[in-house]
This record gives structure tokens, sequence and C-alpha cells, in this order.
């Protein structure tokens, strides 16, 4: 468990952005699984992203992300200084990264000594980050831009909900509905992880970053003096599904076959806790078509329906998951 202990200064400064940097970071994170584990919709994204890696030597130098784990120096990934950065903007960042900024976060995390493949960013700083920025615009020039503005779409929806619920409920509302993985016990925010660390956090500004890639991964960065970000899973991935390289046409689609292309897609799109109204912007399906499938899957029992708060959320019963797991080669199972 990751228990981060916020003021309230801090709380009441709570904000929501989106980071193309971070989506193109964690979205590199997911490709350390093995290829047969990439879970439904990032299947087809990956094998692209990984194809671009491998035929694209201008993407070098993104190499490097993929030895961290979720405890890299911010400085790689630094928090959005606006609400709706363009990835230009970050990547200009990246490259005019302060030396003192390398000192300081490599001396936090790597008290020893920094490992050999990243020496060159504190002793040859400028054309380090350099080759790193050009890496990272050629391979999200390649395996993210086609994607980007369903994603988008998707993360302004998100960041839209979240902001109505900040200004009509307070930040408490926010952080009590984020994620299944994430509890809001006030004054402490629970990130439900394998490590065991506790942060406090007094007078800063809290960052919430939604992120498509996250696939459940929670991450926090406290390297910023002013700023801690938290990231959670966004609604909105299925729209990877519909990108330059579809899934089988229903023709050839077991589950599609069994269900109907409409309860397959709305089964498929569950791999978080989603509202209904979710789920209709994920897939472009009214609300009233989303609630007739989710009523005839969890009459099946392989959908459940639980109240958080003022919501209702749909997530996998254990049925839908096997389910998935028989018929969808690049489904894994959803953890609750």
């Amino acid at each position: 468990m990751i228990r981060i202990e916020l003021d309230e200064q801090t709380l009441a400064r709570t904000r929501i952005a989106i980071s193309p940097l971070a989506e193109l970071t964690v979205g590199l994170f997911l490709l350390r699984r093995p290829a047969d584990e990439v879970p439904w919709p990032y299947g087809p994204w990956a094998a692209r992203a990984r194809q671009v890696l491998r035929t694209n030597p201008a993407t070098a130098p993104v190499h490097v992300y993929l030895q961290f784990d979720d405890a890299a120096p911010d400085l790689f990934a630094p928090v959005p200084t606006g609400s709706i950065p363009t990835i230009t903007e970050q990547l200009d960042r990246l490259r005019a990264t302060p030396a003192e900024v390398v000192e300081e976060q490599f001396a936090k995390h790597y008290p020893g000594g920094e490992p050999v493949s990243l020496r060159p960013f504190r002793t040859n700083r400028h054309a380090a980050f350099g080759r790193l920025a050009d890496g990272l615009a050629a391979y999200w020039d390649a395996a993210i831009a086609p994607y980007w503005p369903a994603m988008r779409a998707a993360l302004e929806e998100e960041v839209l909900l979240r902001s109505r619920v900040l200004a009509a409920d307070g930040p408490g509302a926010v952080l009590s509905q984020l994620h299944e993985l994430i509890r809001w016990e006030p004054p402490v925010l629970t990130l439900m992880k394998s490590t065991e660390h506790r942060l406090r956090v007094v007078d800063q500004r809290l960052l919430l970053v939604p992120l498509i890639f996250s696939r459940g991964t929670l991450m926090c960065s406290s390297d910023h003096p002013d700023v801690f970000m938290v990231t959670y899973q966004s609604r909105g991935a299925a729209v990877l599904a519909d990108g330059p390289a579809r899934p089988a046409p229903a023709d050839h689609d077991p589950l599609a076959i069994l269900l109907g292309r409409g309860r397959a897609a709305v089964l498929r799109a569950l791999t978080v806790p989603v509202t209904t109204t979710g789920l209709a912007a994920t897939l472009g399906l009214a609300p009233s078509t989303v609630s007739q499938h989710l009523a005839a899957l969890q009459e099946a029992g392989v959908v459940r329906r639980r109240r958080v708060g003022r919501r209702v959320l749909y997530g996998l019963e254990p049925a839908g998951r096997a389910l998935l797991g028989l018929l969808d080669a690049n489904i894994t199972e959803f953890v609750s």
C-alpha cells in the first residue's frame, strides 16, 4: 500500500489534467508484458508499437523507459504545467530539464550512483535530453498519434466529468470515486499496491492525471516541489479497439457470435469499473442501449452492479472473466 497523507491546503488545491507524455511513458511500461498477456483493448496497439520500436531507428532512445520501475525519477515524465498540454510542449520542457533537477532527483533515486545508461543525462545533459525528446517525438508520431484524437476525446470527457464532481461536491468526492484500487479515508489517500510506503504532502497542489494506458496501474510523483501527481485509469480505453488495427469482424468473432456485437463490446469494455454514461461515451452507443445490454449481461451472471456514492458502477463477475478468457485471446483477468 502507498498511503499518502494530504493536508487541507493540498486537498483544497486539487486539479485534474491530461498528460500526453505520461500516456506515452505508461504505454511503454505496458509493452514490458509478454505479447500474449497484453489485455484487450491494448493488444492491436501494442503489436503496432512493438513494430515501431523494432523497425524505426529514430525511436532507439525511447528504450531507456523500459528499464524503469514505478520509482523512476519524475524528470523523465515531468508533471504537466497546464490542464491540456500538447506533446510538443511537454517534450520542449524535457529538453530544457535544468541541471539542478537532474542532480537532485538522481541523488534521491540513485544514492549509490545512477545506472550507466542514465549517466549521459547528468554528464552531457543537453545532448542526452535532446536525443531522448527526438526519440519520443518519433515514437509518438508512429505509435500514439494515430490513436490520439480518440484518446484525447475520451480523456477530455473524463476530465469534464471529474471536474463537475470537484466543483459540486469537493475534492473528497472526487478522490472517493477515482478507482476501485484507490481508497480515500480523510486525510489519507491509499493506493492499493504491493509495495509499502508512507508519504506526507504539505502545502502543495494535488494533480490527478487520468491515463488511457494505465490498465489499473496507479502511480504517484513526489519529486516536484510544489505539485504531487497521482495517476489513475481513465474511462475510455476501448477507443483503442477502433484504431488502425481493428479487431476481427463479427462473423469471425466468437464472442460477438454468441452475444451479439453490442453486448460483446460492452462486456469487453468492462476492464475497469465504469458507469452506464461512461460506457455509452466510450462505445458510441446510446445510454438506453448500453443499459439494455448491461441488464441482460447482469441477468446472465457475467456482469455485476455496485453503487459507490452517487454512482452505479458495472464490472465483470468471475463468470464474465471466464467467458472472456475462453473466447478472447487478448483478455486478461480483471482485478477487483
